[in-house]
């Protein structure tokens, strides 16, 4: 089929869904979207609490310990959700059988309806974890020991604060590393071995304050350098002189710490950024794709191929659509979140992960096939509502079930800009509302990429929830701990510390200590949450606006903030950059953004 232009029945914005599109969705047999890609994703993100925890009562308890009183777990639910939650233990044991739950399919109500009093039947685990050892504060983690507070990880040792971070150890504050080894308070760190306060670094050692460097060694301040060793502020040094240089910085102390770090930030924004992260990439387009061909409009893709309108998958992934976290061999799927790990032909699925086939509206169910709407399932297959059916009952109920979603869409509604409510329908091929999560938007991934007050996302029609807090009584002010690492007794580990920007109480562990010392590094004066949030504004978001390049010639286009002047000619002479673009960076953002043509005439 040709192109088209659609009108979304979400936000009522125009989208077009061109031929090859046409011709993924015909291949996994499904329709057309009514939402465009950015609702889409929006909707997925709304199903994913990824940092969260929450104390909450374990409904398992009294199965285990017959009249005890509820046990106390740490779950990715909040307590005020009428899920039941299961410890992880339990839940993936044989001692009971999410089939029991199972129902037969009611002609006369839509699907969506069905499916939301199953879920909030079938007991769900706690936290989404797979092998870990000594690491019970962690969630959405597979493959992880001896780590703390620590999300959408994998094959982690020894760390903390983490947050989609792979195959890495003894880190403390990174998010998005894969290789990192004894590295701290990064955003995107791959194959990085001691790199410190840095954004964007690409198979390096020894680095500090530094941004947008690749194959580089003992750099200082630094950006947009390649294959450089012993630089300081982008000037190259002896090693003699280098190692001088930094021996005058007492990197211990916070208050020399803060004045390095300021001054590496504006000396970042002196330079231009490309207008996309992208390495090694073929016929793709998006942002912070690695190692790919042929992506469409993908976000935080590493090692994918043949997609579209995915975000933050891991390598492999291959021949899908629309599918949001995880990956890991995951292929011809749609519309799904958190499915992966040698999955084939997964439509409209959360949590589904290992070796599944032919899933459908399905969530948290494993080592499957042919489920259609079931929930917690593990090694079954031909089950529609958790029912089990033969082969033959099976499909054949299946293609009477997608009539009457047709048939009869569930209702859903939405506030416009107006207040104004209308309807949403969601027939066979839209993944599940938003209204049915069990989570609000503040505490989802959606909420950390487009963040909204509480008055906005309730006039989208999104859940918005306060959490109840634990208050601890504080015993010493952030802003009030020893200026260097150096004076910082064993006793630090007894104290509550006051958060020197949310107010809230966070306290040192032991392996953060140790870690501190051993670099050595200053205390943090921001609880894990708020330090977070100051990494997160590096974070591009999964969104494209059309740009154009910002070189002017000699120069970059002058701006208030800053200007830079050109090391070399570029192929358009003295004239302006005539390249355009789609890109990440949001117009009027402080960045100079180049096109790659010409950022790479400048990179070092």
């Amino acid at each position: 089929m040709n192109s088209e232009t659609r009108n979304c029945q979400n936000c009522k914005q125009n989208f077009v869904i061109d031929s090859d599109d046409f011709a993924f969705y015909e291949k996994m047999k499904v329709p057309p979207p009514t939402f465009c890609p950015e609702c889409r994703m929006i909707r997925r993100f709304v199903w994913r609490n990824e940092r969260h925890l929450f104390r909450r009562k374990d409904d398992a308890t009294g199965m285990v310990r017959p009249g005890s009183p509820p046990q106390e777990i740490f779950s990715s639910f909040p307590p005020q959700v009428t899920v039941k939650v299961y410890n992880h233990d339990y839940w993936w044991s044989d001692n009971w059988d999410p089939s029991d739950y199972g129902r037969d399919y009611d002609f006369s109500r839509p699907f969506f309806e069905q499916f939301r009093e199953l879920f909030y039947s079938v007991p769900l685990p706690a936290r989404s974890v797979f092998d870990t050892t000594n690491s019970e504060y962690c969630d959405n983690a597979s493959y992880v020991k001896n780590s703390y507070l620590s999300f959408n990880v994998g094959y982690l040792e020894n760390s903390a604060y983490c947050v989609t971070t792979f195959y890495s150890k003894d880190n403390l504050d990174l998010y998005e590393a894969r290789h990192a080894e004894l590295s701290y308070e990064n955003y995107m760190s791959d194959e990085a071995y001691r790199v410190f306060f840095s954004v964007n670094i690409e198979d390096s050692t020894d680095i500090w304050f530094s941004r947008n460097l690749m194959g580089c060694n003992n750099c200082f301040g630094c950006v947009n350098l390649r294959n450089k060793s012993y630089y300081i502020f982008n000037k190259p040094y002896s090693k003699e002189d280098y190692f001088a240089y930094i021996k005058q910085f007492d990197l211990g102390s916070y208050k020399t710490k803060e004045e390095l770090l300021n001054r590496a930030r504006k000396f970042w924004m002196q330079f231009p950024m490309r207008f996309t992260l992208a390495i090694n990439v073929v016929n793709s387009t998006g942002e912070h794709i690695e190692h790919s061909r042929n992506l469409k409009r993908c976000y935080s893709i590493h090692k994918g191929e043949n997609m579209a309108y995915c975000q933050i998958f891991e390598p492999p992934g291959a021949d899908s659509y629309d599918c949001t976290v995880f990956g890991w061999g995951a292929s011809r799927s749609y519309e799904s979140l958190v499915c992966g790990e040698e999955c084939y032909d997964l439509k409209f699925c959360i949590e589904c992960w290992p070796s599944l086939t032919n899933l459908e509206y399905s969530a948290h169910c494993h080592s499957s096939n042919n489920l259609f709407g079931c929930i917690g399932l593990k090694k079954k297959e031909y089950c529609i509502l958790n029912k089990q059916y033969s082969k033959e009952e099976y499909f054949k109920l299946r293609e009477k079930i997608i009539q009457h979603m047709n048939e009869m869409p569930y209702i859903g509604k939405i506030r416009n800009q107006k207040s104004e409510i209308r309807n949403i329908e969601y027939k066979y091929g839209e993944f599940f509302p938003a209204e049915l999560s069990p989570f609000a938007y503040n505490e989802t991934l959606a909420n950390d990429f487009f963040p909204l007050t509480k008055e906005e996302a309730e006039a989208k029609g999104f859940l918005w929830r306060e959490q109840e807090r634990r208050e601890y009584e504080t015993t010493i002010n952030a802003l009030d701990l020893p200026d260097n690492i150096k004076d910082v007794q064993d006793s630090i580990l007894k104290e509550i510390i006051k958060c020197g920007d949310c107010g809230r109480a966070y306290r040192i562990i032991e392996m953060e200590l140790q870690f501190y010392r051993r670099i050595p590094l200053p205390l943090p004066r921001k609880c894990p949450e708020c330090r977070f949030k100051d990494r997160f504004k590096f974070v591009n978001p999964p969104k494209l606006w059309k740009g154009k390049c910002q070189c002017a010639g000699e120069t970059s286009d002058q701006r208030p903030e800053t200007s830079y002047r050109n090391a070399v000619k570029h192929f358009h002479g003295a004239e302006h950059c005539p390249n355009e673009f789609e890109t990440s960076y949001q117009p009027n953002r402080p960045e100079i953004v180049y096109c790659e043509s010409c950022y790479n005439s400048e990179v070092a």
